[in-house]
């Protein structure tokens, strides 16, 4: 039998080295990435692009954007979108069934008018009551139908959209006018491109002029502060170093572009899910793996699309839990996949690592320090050497890698003119190792019990919207 000792001791070791791999895997990542993104600034990509555009090589695609009470900000984010830099596009604005003005206003602003489409049905959809569109902006289609969940949405406008490529964007969510042409260039260039996305950015905090971001700041708002070092990590070195390693498993809702038809051939967005946009790409991948097919879904660290995020304690719990609900859904949809050879590295490595790692993360993580608390709190057990290699590999370690992404970001893109801002994101990239990550777990384990209990709500959103 093992003594107390003996059992604590293995205890820590777990913890240590469950602790230890996951960092040591992020410090992979940062490295692919920062070999990628080194290899994209010495081969720049709208150079590339220009030359293809002038060829005719380029691909047409339609911008969705669903709207379920988006009144603040979908004028805002349609005119932005009316100034891409891009030879052929369309844009539609999918009204889900919006309680408050959103329609009325793009009604108004747009001056839109009734209209027929006829259309093929590939994929389910809540009833479609009206479509508009404008005598003005021959480009904007604006769709308003039954309510039926963003997935809904974007199926009802990829059966409308008759181009090559579809784009899903969220209503609060402004593009650099020259994304398209970045990210279209892996379609262009690979054929066998099926999906992609861009980074995305922190929009509070920064100024808008003429419906285009003027100046970038960091965002005042404490919670704000705290996603926009979030954001840059998990961007810049998270999905920029999947996707050098091949095995990108999810393309934000915020900004995502797809090829047409291969979402047509998987049947769309599930709507029963709230993770939509990660069940999307995994049942891509299982598709394209079990029918043998050539395919690739990409990441750029170039293309930025500005989103706005929540900036109060009780909607970013709600956004965090949905995400991490749907984390599990998916996994558990596609459990199939799981240590299954057939999937390849996708099943038998990319789609472990996020089960153990990310989905059951929490839970260790909040053992981890309960187990701290207890450590600490025994006299007779008082393991100095445990304490410090604890912090070392659960917090230190990911102070050092965010503060590496922060200054890396920098230096790369110089996203941010002012050092203060700068000071303030690296300032940040230390505070959210120490409380807000633990809170974030918890958040995250809620979610996983929320997941088991069958909730499927999104959670209530506050909006502030876009400021001039």
């Amino acid at each position: 039998m093992l003594d107390s000792f003996s059992f604590f001791n293995i205890i820590e070791q777990f913890i240590i080295g469950y602790f230890l791999t996951i960092n040591t895997v992020y410090l992979a990542l940062v490295v692919g990435a920062l070999i990628y993104v080194r290899k994209q600034m010495l081969h720049p990509s709208v150079v590339k692009a220009d030359a293809l555009f002038k060829t005719e090589l380029f691909k047409s695609i339609s911008i969705l954007v669903p709207a379920y009470n988006e009144a603040d900000n979908i004028v805002e984010s349609v005119e932005s979108l009316l100034k891409l830099e891009y030879p052929e596009y369309h844009i539609i604005v999918v009204n889900d069934g919006s309680t408050d003005d959103t329609l009325q206003r793009l009604i108004e602003h747009f001056n839109l008018t009734e209209t027929d489409i006829y259309f093929e049905e590939q994929i389910e959809h809540e009833q479609i009551r009206t479509i508009y569109r404008s005598p003005d902006t021959a480009m904007l289609t604006v769709i308003d139908k039954k309510n039926g969940g963003k997935a809904d949405a974007l199926n009802a406008g990829i059966n409308i959209a008759d181009t090559d490529l579809v784009c899903s964007i969220d209503a609060d969510s402004i593009l650099e006018q020259n994304v398209l042409k970045k990210l279209i260039q892996t379609f262009i260039e690979h054929k066998n491109t099926i999906a992609a996305g861009g980074v995305v950015r922190v929009i509070n905090g920064c100024e808008i002029e003429n419906r285009e971001i003027d100046k970038i700041h960091v965002p005042k708002n404490f919670w704000a502060r705290l996603q926009s070092a979030e954001y840059i990590r998990a961007f810049l070195f998270g999905r920029v170093g999947w996707d050098y390693f091949k095995s990108l498993l999810i393309v934000s809702g915020a900004f995502g572009i797809f090829d047409r038809q291969a979402v047509i051939k998987v049947g769309g967005y599930l709507t029963n899910t709230v993770g939509e946009d990660i069940e999307l790409i995994v049942r891509l991948h299982s598709y394209h793996l079990r029918n043998n097919e050539d395919y690739q879904i990409r990441f750029l660290p170039e293309p930025i699309c500005w989103t706005e995020v929540p900036t109060d304690y009780k909607s970013l719990r709600n956004q965090r839990n949905r995400w991490h609900r749907g984390l599990a859904d998916s996994l558990w949809r596609h459990k199939y996949m799981l240590f299954n050879p057939s999937y390849k590295h996708i099943g038998m490595f990319v789609m472990p690592f996020f089960l153990i790692f990310e989905l059951l993360g929490p839970i260790v993580n909040i053992l981890s320090y309960i187990y701290l608390i207890v450590v600490i709190s025994l006299p007779t057990y008082f393991n100095l050497t445990f304490i410090l290699l604890f912090l070392a590999v659960s917090i230190i370690y990911g102070m050092v890698l965010s503060l590496i992404a922060i200054l890396a970001e920098e230096i790369v893109f110089k996203t941010y003119d002012d050092f203060k801002d700068i000071a303030i994101l690296s300032l940040f990239s230390f505070l959210e190792n120490l409380g807000y990550r633990q809170i974030h777990a918890w958040w995250q384990f809620k979610g996983l019990i929320d997941f088991f209990k069958g909730k499927k709500s999104w959670g209530k959103m506050v909006r502030k919207g876009f400021k001039e």
